[in-house]
């Protein structure tokens, strides 16, 4: 996927179009990558496959290089072609997602350690209902925050970012639950404890979600949305 038609067909740099083409289409690449990563990491979890989860441990460094390079692009771009108004927006943007997407593939990356280690221990734990059920909307925030990315589609961000609200609240919840069920059953403490981290992962990476599709919001209204209520981000949206 590439940016709008009307962001970068107005530049009467053709390099910098060139230059900006080539960083934009990096990202969406990690982008691909963290968010494969991401459900690798819970089918490795859920599914108990153990090499799978070496995979995604492995991969990581993958993400890593791609958040060097496109810091690199990005900080050549601004030496060299000085961007001012939406086009140094989508570069100051670009910068701050892909800080995003690496410490999402950080996340994932976390998930996959703990399903390496449960999976030597064979029986499912508590709370795997409730990190497929999160892991899916986690998922489908990823998949949105970076089609948003690649459209300037502030509305889709908006979606995104209220989905975090609910992220977080299935996340309190199910950890009320699984504190309950430890103080009920203290025979899995440590192994409830382990998925429990898991979610806390995956709380997270939807955190981190809402910050590109935050991002997003920027380049699209010139807005920093960030702290800000939601009241406000909506009407931000809908000028």
């Amino acid at each position: 996927m590439s940016p709008s038609n009307s962001v970068l067909g107005h530049h009467i740099s053709s390099q910098f179009n060139e230059d900006l083409q080539d960083v934009h289409t990096k990202f969406m690449t990690m982008g691909g990558l963290v968010e494969q990563q991401v459900a690798n990491a819970i089918h490795a979890l859920l599914e108990t496959d153990e090499s799978l989860a070496v995979d995604v441990q492995f991969k990581d460094s993958v993400v890593n290089q791609f958040e060097r390079d496109i810091d690199e692009g990005l900080t050549l771009i601004l030496a060299r072609r000085h961007p001012a108004a939406i086009d140094l927006r989508m570069v100051i943007a670009m910068s701050k997602a892909n800080t995003d997407l690496e410490r999402i593939g950080d996340e994932a990356s976390k998930i996959a350690r703990i399903a390496q280690t449960l999976c030597t221990e064979g029986e499912s734990p508590r709370g795997y209902l409730e990190t497929r059920h999160i892991g899916n909307q986690v998922r489908v925030m990823i998949h949105d925050a970076l089609d948003a990315f690649a459209r300037l589609d502030a509305e889709q961000a908006l979606r995104v970012v209220m989905a975090d609200g609910d992220i977080d609240r299935e996340y309190q919840s199910a950890t009320r639950t699984l504190m309950t069920y430890m103080i009920e059953d203290p025979r899995h403490i440590s192994r409830v404890i382990s998925v429990m981290w898991v979610l806390r992962s995956l709380e997270r990476i939807g955190d981190h979600a809402r910050n590109i599709s935050e991002q997003v919001i920027y380049m699209a209204k010139g807005e920093d949305v960030r702290h800000t209520p939601l009241e406000e981000i909506e009407q931000t949206v809908n000028k």
